[in-house]
């Protein structure tokens, strides 16, 4: 019992429209994804910092003073806030993503190894500050 002419049923096509936005973890996914393209803004604007260097004084100045801009310092409390959420997802998966680790024939926990992260990049973030601090112009 073919139909010659084809199926003139339409097969079920789900909506993908905002298929995330029904499930709290993909939202919290969507977000951890977005904030990569911070971190990838950044890395963008300090190579432009550094290209600005290389072609002289006078265009690392301007640089220089495009950061200062008003704009520029409310665009980088926005960036700081969103590296800082990248940050913290990124130590949260991390015990999610990577093999079992034991330590004296136990299981370590998952929120210890998120802390341990998070610490360390509070740590390494202190000392650089620190070290960027003390070099004198």
């Amino acid at each position: 019992m073919s139909n010659p002419q084809g199926d003139a049923r339409r097969p079920y096509m789900r909506s993908m429209d905002g298929w995330w936005r029904k499930n709290p973890f993909f939202v919290k996914y969507m977000m951890r994804e977005v904030t990569a393209f911070v971190v990838a803004a950044y890395a963008i604007m300090l190579l432009v910092g550094l290209l600005s260097l290389a072609r002289g004084e006078a265009a690392y100045n301007s640089w220089l003073a495009v950061l200062t801009h008003p704009i520029s310092l409310v665009l980088h409390l926005l960036g700081l806030v969103g590296l800082v959420y990248h940050t913290w997802t990124w130590f949260e998966i991390m015990p999610k993503t990577m093999p079992p680790m034991y330590s004296n024939g136990k299981r370590v926990e998952g929120s210890v190894i998120t802390t341990v992260g998070v610490v360390a990049a509070i740590i390494v973030t202190v000392a650089i500050l620190l070290l960027v601090w003390s070099v004198k112009p």
